[in-house]
């Protein structure tokens, strides 16, 4: 039950971010190259007034080419030209490198789409990645401490 629950939220979270991307103006703003350290963050920020940033430092590493940069105290939404593969592939080195631990039982790949989870955070909650192909050779990511 408690795996439909977090996958549950995973989708929601996922049509927040298409949300957030059309808002936005979708995928065609540029690409912004990473900053050339162990862990890329986001392009200079631009505030909303509110809780949400968008671009500027995320809470989590986001990959080199990330735009469409949208984050909180405790998730992070971006877009990336990286495959879902990729992006998985980007998310077990980063995270194994912080010293998380991949909970394989929230592992899912398929059709472009993507789940995983992490335990380790010093907040002793587990962070949540899912992501899917948005078109246009996109993938949408977003990220969430839960």
């Amino acid at each position: 039950m408690k795996k439909k629950s977090i996958l549950l939220a995973l989708v929601a979270l996922l049509l927040a971010s298409l949300a957030c991307q059309t808002i936005m103006g979708g995928g065609n703003g540029p690409a912004f190259p990473g900053s050339g350290s162990d862990a890329p963050t986001a392009p200079p920020s631009t505030g909303d007034g509110g809780s949400i940033t968008v671009g500027g430092e995320a809470p989590f590493p986001v990959t080199g080419d990330a735009f469409n940069v949208a984050s909180t105290s405790e998730s992070v939404s971006y877009q990336t030209q990286l495959s879902s593969d990729d992006v998985v592939k980007f998310y077990q080195d980063e995270f194994g490198k912080l010293g998380y631990t991949e909970d394989k039982s929230m592992a899912v790949n398929f059709g472009g789409a993507f789940t995983m989870g992490f335990d380790g955070h010093e907040s002793g909650r587990k962070i949540v990645i899912g992501g899917a192909a948005v078109g246009e050779g996109s993938t949408s990511v977003t990220i969430v401490l839960q």
